[in-house]
């Protein structure tokens, strides 16, 4: 096929078409083609829609990969703060048969040999190991470093390591200060209740952010809730030894200051203090709450121990053994600085995901009041049932069917409107087809049906064939796989009686909705679509007549320029271009047109994605409208910017909504998560009942409403956000023709919400 450029419309001065040049020069007909579906064109468009060279291999793993990223950040999140299926259970004393009774009354290290038998050890008289747990915190580990430094002494700090990966700049202030740091596991849970697995993940991931915030790791270990050696039973016991014999020290202490209380200052010193002039390890707690006490306390109990003649040292120092921090290898600093980047990154978003999150539940709440309030307004309009009671329009009408490879379909379509009880003519423009369906068109014999064959260029192109065959000025169009009941075309251009009125979007519904498919795709259009239609003909900032049902008046059409092969959307485009051309565009909810939606997930993908990727071309083609004047303007200021948030922007980020709510239900509180959740599930079901109510539907359907929710829109998300991805990257996107059964007929179809 040669490429050219096909001759524009004539302007709206005159009244009649002329006959269309040679089909094998069409105008291209579109910057995104595929086989049989044009020429190759491209849209001329600049910004997003550029020509680029970015392959289709490349946009289909960032979409998948902008959606992973996310869910793993939340899963990182969550883990920083509480592993998965966290168990916050704390034992209590069990008998202590199996543990040595000289280690129940020895001193608070413990040391294991390679046979595993443990060791005791002491700290020297007139000394203190200072010990603190479970920081660091931003808020008191800082005091805490600096009454150390003030009285120069050095302190032994169990961190714990989801801390540590929040704030890895305390624990090399630790280290650049001469303290010693030991572990305290990595989420703070209790051993004895874990199986090994779970006890060497706790370790080695402490160890990890260790080595990332300090280059450092520790061989010096104290396990949570198990403060006292004497507090060993035969369930912390084996914990113990495990430990042990991966080389670890265990630390436990003879004096425990019970700040955790937080008791007066007072009665921490004296906790803290030993008896006479016994040497010990003292715990301190530098995080887990208001540490204001513990700051005031550990000043005054430095100075006092002082004054009695005590030193103060770490708890390998009390040893006499070296440093229990070693240098980590380069490959683990590197792991834990990934770690604690990965970290922060994910600090920093989510409460941007969280103020997102909010702002999506009130635009998803929002828009479905809008609509339902528009909606009943809508209903309530006298202005609106004038068209439908008093206003007639009997004017013949041209029904232009464009076809491509519809064998499967055109016999119902056609025999459809045949039935009709308006005076129509039939044109089918046969697009090029291969499979015959001109000939099955013209083997029907129907009356008042004329098969206008063209060289394959595009629907649009097609359509622009048809307007100018067409021998009234009233014009349906439609697809070839649509069917309409007899009345359909008698109320679609009942309000054409209004002379402003230029084109009429008909209300669309899905045939075979027998199967889960297509009752999720039924639910969308009697909520998502006619719903919201509603809602833009009031405020006259109708965004798409669909190309399953729609009517115009010539003349508008022709003061839009015609039928454009710029996006892949042209039911948008040129409802955008009439806006703008400042004819009024109405839905007429009487007009019914039952269509056979895509009856597998992978056409479903095929045509949303080609439907929102041709709508973002449509608004960047329009996007002058923004600024423009008179009707132009007003769509730009008005429709424009609720198609981006209620079409683009909130569908994209909606999944936000059931990702938090995952999240919530695994790391936050499952009941007041899922009532959330269910709280606007609730919305929507009343929301989709008041719409199916105004539609005269069969509540029945609504039984998938929440599967809909949980699987449907994840999908809708993946279509969307791989279509801002094409659009961003300028990729070529095929028109990926979808398969037909013809399964939906107007008898079937009316039968099947009976």
């Amino acid at each position: 096929m040669t490429s050219g450029r096909q001759p524009r419309l004539p302007r709206p001065r005159r009244r009649r078409l002329p006959s269309p040049r040679p089909a094998a020069t069409p105008r291209p007909v579109s910057r995104i083609t595929g086989p049989g579906r044009g020429d190759g064109g491209r849209f001329r468009g600049r910004g997003p829609f550029r020509r680029g060279a970015t392959r289709t291999r490349t946009r289909m793993v960032l979409a998948p990969a902008t959606l992973l990223a996310v869910v793993c950040g939340l899963l990182l999140d969550g883990y920083l703060h509480a592993e998965v299926g966290n168990d916050a259970r704390v034992h209590r004393s069990h008998p202590s048969r199996s543990v040595p009774d000289r280690l129940r009354h020895g001193g608070p290290v413990l040391t294991f040999d390679r046979d595993g038998r443990a060791t005791e050890h002491s700290v020297p008289s007139r000394t203190v190991a200072l010990t603190f747990d479970d920081g660091p915190d931003p808020r008191w580990t800082p005091e805490i470093l600096a009454v150390l430094r003030k009285h120069d002494v050095p302190g032994t700090f169990f961190v714990v390591g989801q801390m540590v990966v929040r704030h890895p700049g305390l624990v090399r202030r630790m280290r650049q200060s001469g303290h010693e740091i030991g572990v305290h596991t990595f989420s703070h849970v209790d051993l004895s209740y874990q199986d090994t697995g779970r006890v060497d993940r706790e370790l080695a991931q402490s160890q990890l952010a260790l080595a990332g915030a300090a280059s450092v790791t520790s061989s010096l270990f104290r396990a949570p809730y198990a403060s006292e050696v004497r507090a060993l039973d035969d369930r912390t016991w084996p914990v113990q030894r495990h430990v042990g014999a991966k080389g670890y020290l265990s630390a436990f202490v003879d004096a425990d200051s019970e700040d955790w209380r937080r008791p007066p200052v007072k009665e921490i010193v004296q906790n803290a203090t030993p008896d006479g002039r016994k040497g010990a390890s003292v715990l301190f707690h530098d995080a887990g709450g208001n540490r204001s006490r513990t700051v005031k306390a550990l000043d005054q109990y430095i100075g006092r121990m002082k004054k009695k003649g005590y030193s103060f040292t770490t708890i390998t120092g009390a040893l006499g053994a070296q440093s229990a921090n070693h240098p980590a290898g380069a490959a683990r600093v590197w792991q834990g600085r990934a770690l604690i980047w990965a970290a922060a990154l994910t600090q920093a978003a989510l409460p941007c995901l969280a103020g997102l999150l909010g702002l999506v539940g009130a635009a998803v709440i929002g828009r479905l009041l809008m609509m339902v309030v528009f909606a009943w307004w809508h209903h309530c309009s006298r202005a609106r049932r004038r068209y439908r009671v008093v206003q007639q329009v009997d004017d013949p009408v041209s029904v232009i069917v464009p076809a491509y490879n519809e064998k499967e379909c055109i016999a119902n379509t056609l025999t459809s409107l045949a039935a009709s009880t308006h005076r129509i003519e039939i044109l089918v423009v046969d697009d090029g087809s291969t499979d015959g369906t001109a000939d099955i068109v013209e083997a029907m014999a129907l009356p008042n049906v004329r098969v206008l064959r063209q060289q394959n260029a595009g629907k649009p192109a097609a359509l622009n064939h048809g307007i100018a065959h067409a021998r009234h000025d009233l014009i349906v169009m439609m697809d070839g796989d649509t069917v309409f009941e007899p009345t359909t075309v008698r109320e679609l251009v009942r309000p054409f009686a209004d002379v402003r009125v230029g084109a009429v979007a008909g209300n669309a519904k899905v045939g075979n909705r027998n199967r889960l498919i297509g009752a999720w795709q039924h639910i969308e259009y009697v909520m998502g679509f006619n719903l919201d239609r509603r809602m833009y003909d009031l405020l006259r900032c109708m965004p798409t007549i669909p190309g399953a049902i729609g009517a115009f008046r010539r003349r508008a059409v022709l003061d839009a320029g015609g039928m454009s092969a710029d996006t892949l959307a042209e039911d948008t485009d040129i409802t955008i271009a009439l806006h703008r051309a400042g004819w009024r565009v109405v839905y007429q909810e009487h007009a019914r047109a039952w269509t056979e939606a895509p009856g597998t997930l992978g056409q479903l993908w095929k045509q949303r994605y080609r439907w929102s990727y041709g709508t973002m071309q449509a608004l960047w083609k329009h996007r002058r409208s923004i600024v423009d004047r008179g009707p132009s303007g007003r769509f730009g200021r008005v429709g424009m910017p609720l198609v981006v948030l209620f079409q683009i922007v909130t569908p994209l980020c909606a999944p936000l909504i059931d990702l938090f709510t995952v999240y919530g239900a695994v790391f936050l509180d499952p009941v007041r998560s899922l009532l959330a959740w269910g709280a606007l599930m609730l919305v929507q079901l009343l929301g989709a009942a008041y719409a199916f109510r105004l539609d005269r539907e069969r509540y029945r359907a609504l039984l998938v409403l929440p599967l809909q929710q949980i699987a449907y829109r994840q999908l809708m998300y993946l279509v969307l956000l791989h279509s801002c991805v094409t659009a961003a990257t300028g990729a070529l996107l095929p028109w990926q023709k979808l398969k037909r059964t013809g399964e939906v007929d107007s008898q079937r179809a009316r039968e099947s919400v009976r």
